[in-house]
């Protein structure tokens, strides 16, 4: 397997993880102190910390963040309005397009 696959997968499981926490707290959120939801976003937000930590441990500081947290942004706004049925609005979906024009140039411009 080629490193930039590995690397891609890494982000794309950190994302994930970090995705799937987001949407577990959110459906735990208002119930009981301790919930089966929060308990798996806690540990998903775990395993995606573990995740992050090897892919920094692969790529610069100034490309691996904004990856992971545009991404993150994209695929939790994605997860909301599919998974949750919140309503996000034109502007808001303006905003992803926005944040996937970001990633597209720092994962993809060129270094001088």
């Amino acid at each position: 397997m080629s490193n930039q696959l590995v690397f891609s997968l890494l982000i794309l499981i950190t994302v994930g993880l970090n995705t799937l926490a987001q949407t577990l707290l959110k459906l735990g959120s208002g119930q009981t102190l301790l919930n089966i939801y929060l308990l798996g976003g806690i540990c998903s937000y775990g395993l995606s910390m573990i995740f992050y930590v090897v892919v920094l441990g692969k790529l610069n500081l100034s490309v691996a963040y904004p990856l992971v947290i545009g991404l993150t942004i994209v695929v939790t706004t994605i997860a909301a309005s599919v998974i949750l049925q919140e309503k996000v609005s034109i502007p808001q979906w303006w905003g992803v397009g926005l944040v996937v024009s970001g990633i597209w140039a720092i994962a993809f411009g060129k270094h001088s």
